[in-house]
This record gives C-alpha cells, structure tokens and sequence, in this order.
C-alpha cells in the first residue's frame, strides 16, 4: 500500500479501526497490485477514514483502517471486489491472519517540531 506515515486527518473520536494483522506467505502472484487497488477502493467508499500500514522483513504486517461507523465497515467488508481479494488472500497470500475490529474513543497524538 502506498499510503505511509501516520493517518492524521481523523474526526475527533469515536470512529473505528479495523485491525489487520498478518504473516505473508512467500506467494507474490500479483500482491502489490491487488493491495494497491484496495487501497484504491477503500479510500472511494462513503466512511473512510484513512489507513496506516507497515510489514517487516519477515512477511508480518499490521494494517489499520480506520471508518466512520460498522455499518461502513460491514460495506467494505460486502464489496465485491474485496471478496475476491479476501479469498485470493486467505488462498494465496497469508499464511495466517487475524482482523479485529475497536472503536477508538479517544487519542492522543505529538508533531515533533524541526
């Protein structure tokens, strides 16, 4: 995903996170596109916040997405082409996955001055 650095332009709390974290599989079978199309989808549905997303050497990544509400959330979950990414995803790419999701309720944040 080629969004990077912290997602700063949130509403004042309460919204939603959802919590993806996951151990990649050696399999890159086209991954980079489909994550960039994603991204790409999620940032067009009505709810969406933002996202923040890193992955180490190993193949573990922890993305969060943050929404308005779960009824956005339960939307982006329903797309149709989530679901072939989903699937593609539990078939191809990870090796394990596990997705919460929490309501932030409220958040602290520091901009280091130069």
């Amino acid at each position: 995903m080629s969004d990077s650095g912290l997602a700063t332009a949130l509403p004042a709390p309460p919204y939603y996170a959802v919590i993806f974290s996951s151990l990649r599989t050696s399999c890159e079978n086209a991954y980079g596109a489909m994550a960039e199309r994603m991204l790409e989808l999620a940032r067009a549905q009505p709810g969406y916040l933002g996202v923040e997303s890193v992955r180490d050497a190993s193949g573990l990544g922890i993305t969060v997405s943050y929404w308005r509400d779960e009824a956005v959330i339960a939307a982006w979950q329903a797309h149709a082409e989530h679901l072939v990414a989903q699937a593609r995803g539990r078939r191809e790419w990870y090796a394990a996955f596990e997705l919460r999701v929490a309501r932030v309720e409220r958040t602290r944040s520091l901009v280091a001055r130069s």
